[in-house]
């Protein structure tokens, strides 16, 4: 069964429940997305953005695996980005036309959830 797409309401309570996540329609954390776009239509569609600072480099590719981890188990996949000490995800569900369902923020709650254990903020 396909996941369905969020409706704004829903984006935004549960965007709440995640401090430090944004939504996006071009690249940049903006704290809301258009009723328009979070529904799937429109010229962009909303993605779930997230970045992480760690202690190094090492400690971030770690990151990054167990991230890569998160997603096999839960079948669902984030543009995700290494940098020397950073992790950058856009989440949103490619099935939905670009929308954002619940698995988008599934996928959220768990990469927040080891990321804190790896002590990255």
């Amino acid at each position: 069964m396909p996941a369905e797409p969020l409706s704004q309401k829903e984006i935004e309570d549960r965007l709440a429940e995640l401090p430090g996540w944004s939504l996006t329609t071009d690249g940049t954390g903006t704290g809301a997305a258009s009723g328009t776009a979070a529904a799937g239509g429109g010229a962009a569609s909303p993605k779930l953005t997230r970045s992480y600072r760690l202690a190094s480099h090492f400690a971030a590719t770690a990151v990054v695996v167990h991230i890569a981890q998160v997603q096999e188990e839960l079948n669902h996949h984030s543009e995700l980005t290494l940098g020397y000490d950073t992790v950058s995800l856009a989440v949103s569900t490619h099935s939905a036309g670009g929308a954002l369902t619940d698995l988008d923020f599934a996928l959220a709650r768990a990469v927040e959830a080891l990321a804190a254990v790896h002590g990255a903020r």
